[in-house]
């Protein structure tokens, strides 16, 4: 099977390369590894010829098949922004990213780019039954069209003596910036700091602020959870929390906002908060209770396991040949 590794880049790495790996570890597979957006980096990887000519069209699912500049396949996966044409064998196109689907950032072309890939027989993947809702509802396309399956979340070490809260804030800037003085106050009282992750502009709100508020980019996720004593993860639940399942494998404690999609995923794992009010005393007994530390490291360690990398390749695998059965019928 063809597996495009541009496909689902998060801050604690490529979650399709995790997936390859683990699939690799199976054996049940032959796996051809490919780029759609940018060169092969490996000499396990499938050089695609005049990628550069296509992959601009194949964000709009027109252009060259792909399978013809690829090893024989039974199957193409891809996760990325390229949704390439094929011919004669399924496609399978993994949509971890709402926000382009949304009405107040919606973006035509990749809506009418998922509609085109099923209109030709591509299968949609998504993240969570929640978000499986929102995709069929925006797309407006059959049920039957679109699975879930969870992505891999790369692996991270244990955290050992954490000392930070840490909060990894995504596409919640203004809501950050509430919160934000409560969350030094509560730092500076427990002799701590808090260190935000997030992307540059959100970044650049909060150095604004004149609060004081560690800024670290997304690609520094691995390292601020290495010493993160609590996670709080701020999201608008448009992307699968991969930052919150890899602190619940780390062994931190995590508070989420109780988004749709965190209720599906995390709850029973980490703490989640509805209004703003809850904040402080969550934070205070996950920070403070060692009873409640021991609690929630074990249970955010046992459901972490659900989305290990061999976790999710097992789950494709069943895909992979469910798709081609249904295929080939």
């Amino acid at each position: 099977m063809g597996l495009d590794l541009d496909g689902s880049l998060e801050s604690l790495g490529n979650s399709m390369t995790d997936l390859a790996d683990a699939l690799d570890r199976t054996g049940e597979c032959v796996l051809v590894r490919f780029r759609s957006r940018t060169s092969a980096r490996t000499t396990n990887e499938t050089h695609l010829a005049l990628r550069a000519l296509w992959s601009p069209l194949w964000r709009r699912s027109l252009g060259r098949t792909i399978n013809g500049l690829l090893p024989p396949v039974d199957v193409i996966h891809v996760a990325g922004l390229a949704t390439p044409p094929t011919r004669n064998i399924p496609l399978i196109v993994s949509v971890d990213d709402l926000r382009p689907l949304r009405a107040e950032t919606r973006t035509h072309l990749r809506i009418a780019q998922l509609r085109r890939a099923v209109e030709r027989g591509a299968t949609l993947v998504a993240s969570s039954r929640s978000a499986s809702h929102e995709v069929i509802s925006v797309l407006g396309v059959a049920r039957s069209r679109v699975v879930v399956v969870p992505p891999a979340v790369p692996r991270v070490d244990a955290t050992r003596d954490g000392t930070d809260l840490v909060v990894n804030i995504t596409g919640v800037d203004d809501l950050f910036i509430e919160l934000a003085p409560q969350l030094v106050a509560f730092a500076t009282k427990h002799g701590s700091r808090v260190v935000a992750l997030a992307s540059t502009g959100a970044g650049q709100k909060i150095r604004s602020s004149a609060l004081a508020i560690t800024v670290r980019a997304r690609q520094d996720a691995r390292d601020a959870l290495a010493n993160a004593r609590v996670v709080m993860h701020l999201s608008d639940g448009a992307r699968f929390p991969s930052f919150a399942i890899a602190a619940l494998s780390a062994g931190v404690p995590t508070l989420a906002r109780a988004t749709e999609i965190n209720r599906e995923l995390l709850e029973g794992a980490a703490a989640l908060f509805r209004n703003d009010h809850e904040v402080p005393d969550a934070l205070e007994e996950m920070w403070t209770s060692a009873s409640r530390r021991s609690i929630m490291v074990a249970a955010g360690r046992s459901r972490a396991v659900d989305f290990a990398p061999d976790t999710a390749a097992r789950a494709y695998l069943s895909l992979y040949h469910e798709v081609v059965r249904g295929w080939t019928a």
